[in-house]
């Protein structure tokens, strides 16, 4: 048996002016043929699962390309092209089994707003009835494309995403029990004309927590995967929003009344799925007022994680001004600004334009740098292993990387775009993110994953940027209508 099992991961925000193109998937992680075992064997990854499902079978591997990349704009042409290209080949040439493929979910590029549907479809056409499983990610905005070109389907159920191998080996599985025989996968999926705020899908909280419980208790019932996808609610497509996949075992009604029972329970508490804001400046004085710490302070609205500039100076600035001390920053990002620091050395004294480099046109936000005195106090060149339950055992890169301590603040500053779901990116850079009293993390959730076993309280502030959870800043032109809460039902 041979088994084509490849990567190909990217959440598109189309408000965001970072570009995607080959560079940004090497920056973070780009592996071809033999380096894709070596380098992501024994991760939490669904390809690490892949790959062991497939030394279990004994089955020979064609492992073309396992390409991942920050969130960003939409993906280049050419950069898509090269990466469909990798995945297809192989299928075209013939004597493949079966593909297993860790994908994203809301992919866009320059020439398709379904990235992942349209890898899917030409798959299909190369190598008509190939079976194929997909594993993507909780923020997946389904499309027909994607269904109708796969074998089976399943996303995460956890966000922080900690459960990225176990659904990777999960619809591995049924793909493997479907190649024996022991199985006939089918599937229904379906929509809900609700556009969910990412900042309410955090599976510890009402909603999703309820949701995830859901489709666990369709998998128990007989269902070989049932997941219920947020969606990617930053990517003005048709298909995004809240939608459901369901497969079974040959029972097509039965995954149907599966997924109408999904989108139904989402649909009713869509009310649920919507951040309330609060005033920057009184959540800022509020965290003020608590005296243990670490309090961690979610610059939300920045974060690269779902495809901000990291660059964004209002949280911080906002905290300089109310004047709360030991505070530990992670992550700007400004490559200009590790250069001076790395010219002028460790314990030296600099001032810097520090951030607020890059124009952010589609929400009306001009590049605004922070006037800042400080010592750098430590370089590195960016480089750790992810030892929390995240991402487990990628080697991380923020590049050259510098620490600027003013006035009571330690800001990390990197060169390469790093969202800080793990504690790493502090203790890689000499700091204990534990003594600290503050921690402003440029994340949305998935700091849960390492700050939250020592958080003792958590403050999320409503600054500026292209990862805003305030819809009135967002401009939707593409998003399929009516859709809550853009659009209110009766």
């Amino acid at each position: 048996m041979r088994l084509l099992i490849a990567m190909m991961m990217h959440e598109t925000n189309t408000f965001s002016p970072v570009p995607t193109d080959w560079a940004r998937f090497e920056d973070w992680g780009l592996h071809r043929g033999d380096e894709i075992p070596e380098a992501l064997a024994g991760t939490n990854m669904p390809i690490g699962a892949f790959l062991d499902l497939a030394k279990e079978a004994r089955a020979e591997i064609v492992t073309p390309i396992a390409a991942e990349a920050m969130p960003s704009g939409p993906v280049a042409r050419a950069t898509y092209e090269r990466l469909v290209e990798a995945i297809v080949e192989p299928a075209a040439r013939g004597g493949i089994d079966a593909a297993l493929l860790d994908l994203h979910g809301a992919m866009v590029t320059e020439t398709t707003p379904d990235g992942e549907g349209t890898l899917l479809a030409e798959l299909r056409r190369v190598a008509p009835g190939l079976p194929i499983a997909c594993a993507t990610d909780l923020h997946t905005n389904l499309t027909r494309a994607m269904v109708e070109n796969a074998t089976a389907m399943i996303g995460y159920k956890t966000y922080p995403h900690v459960d990225m191998y176990a659904v990777g080996e999960q619809i591995g599985r049924v793909l493997l029990r479907a190649l024996d025989g022991q199985v006939e996968p089918v599937m229904a999926w379906g929509q809900a004309p609700l556009l969910a705020q990412t900042l309410r899908m955090g599976t510890d909280d009402t909603p999703m927590r309820g949701l995830q419980a859901m489709t666990r208790s369709e998998e128990a019932a007989g269902a070989l995967a049932a997941t219920l996808f947020g969606g990617f609610p930053l990517a003005d497509i048709h298909d995004a929003g809240v939608s459901a996949v369901v497969v079974t075992d040959g029972d097509q009604a039965g995954a149907e009344a599966a997924c109408t029972r999904l989108l139904d329970a989402a649909w009713a508490v869509r009310d649920d799925f919507v951040y309330n804001h609060e005033p920057l400046a009184e959540a800022v004085a509020r965290a003020n007022s608590i005296e243990e710490g670490p309090v961690l302070l979610l610059d939300h609205a920045d974060n690269v994680g779902s495809g901000g500039t990291q660059d964004v100076m209002t949280v911080i600035r906002e905290v300089r001004r109310q004047g709360l001390r030991d505070v530990a920053v992670a992550a700007v990002w400004d490559p200009e600004a590790v250069r001076k620091m790395q010219e002028a050395g460790v314990g030296a004294d600099v001032t810097l334009a520090l951030g607020g480099k890059t124009e952010m046109p589609s929400v009306g936000l001009a590049g605004a740098p922070l006037e800042i005195s400080g010592r750098v106090r430590s370089l590195s060149d960016g480089t750790w292993v992810v030892r929390g339950p995240m991402y487990t055992g990628i080697t991380v890169s923020t590049g050259p990387t510098a620490v600027l301590e003013s006035e009571g603040m330690k800001i990390v500053v990197v060169s390469q775009h790093h969202e800080p779901w793990d504690v790493g990116i502090f203790t890689s850079n000499d700091i204990d993110p534990a003594a600290e009293h503050y921690l402003i993390l440029k994340s949305r959730i998935h700091y849960r994953a390492g700050f939250a076993p020592i958080a003792k309280a958590t403050v999320t502030c409503d600054g500026e940027g292209v990862t805003t959870s305030d819809n009135s800043v967002l401009r939707y032109v593409q998003v399929r209508r009516p859709i809550y809460p853009l659009d209110q039902f009766g």
